[in-house]
């Protein structure tokens, strides 16, 4: 399901002139020779079978579709599924299976068949590629958003941090790992691990981030699922 924020956006009609639309992958049957899983390639080889669109029949099946053509929507939808799958497998490998991947994809697809105007001059594969990719990431954004680390851990970690800033506002900079090590009762090795921890926690965070909006400042608990609670 996309945000409602997200599902009343409009693609910066600059940014399509340069999306970069799979179009290789798109007239292709062989995007899913390097999927293992039998299901997964029997479906993507019935996708594979639905026949691409013309450009006539493309803009043909929009207007019908700004009309209230359910059928000509749910035409559209099917003959650009094999762009939500090779869009998905540009994202694969990132916390989501395929399929979802895929299905998210799909949730995309139909909000850009519901929204797309011809009358724009864009290709309809060009409008739906900026749909699905955000559907997809912001899919694994959400399921990125929390992770699993023990609870010890993540006292320590929050320990870690109020001396940090404790250290840095007596100190007037940034305290070095032996400063931090002897103020914590630490080895300085241990000390450099957590700090490893964090890091890759706030890596996650900027990886997550609402496409570069400041707006919402995620904190550390946003990202950490105490594992007592599961």
């Amino acid at each position: 399901m996309m945000d409602p924020a997200v599902d009343d956006m409009e693609p910066d009609l600059a940014a399509l002139e340069e999306e970069d639309t799979p179009e290789e992958i798109l007239n292709s049957n062989q995007y899913f020779d390097d999927i293992s899983d039998d299901s997964v390639r029997l479906h993507l080889r019935e996708i594979g079978k639905i026949p691409l669109l013309s450009a006539d029949e493309e803009v043909d099946l929009a207007y019908r579709i700004k009309q209230g053509d359910k059928r000509a929507k749910d035409k559209m939808a099917e003959a650009n599924m094999r762009l939500v799958v090779s869009i998905a497998k540009r994202y694969s490998g990132r916390g989501l299976d395929f399929l979802d991947l895929i299905q998210e994809g799909h949730t995309g697809l139909l909000r850009a068949v519901e929204k797309f105007d011809p009358d724009k001059g864009f290709k309809f594969s060009t409008y739906a590629t900026w749909w699905i990719r955000q559907a997809i990431t912001r899919a694994i954004a959400d399921q990125a958003r929390t992770i699993r680390i023990p609870v010890h851990m993540v006292e320590t970690i929050n320990k870690l941090l109020r001396t940090q800033r404790r250290l840095t506002q007596d100190l007037n900079r940034e305290p070095t790992i032996t400063e931090l090590a002897k103020e914590l009762d630490m080895e300085p090795d241990k000390v450099e691990y957590v700090m490893k921890i964090k890091q890759d926690i706030s890596s996650l965070d900027a990886g997550v981030g609402r496409d570069g909006d400041d707006s919402e400042e995620s904190v550390l608990g946003d990202f950490i699922e105490d594992e007592d609670t599961v």
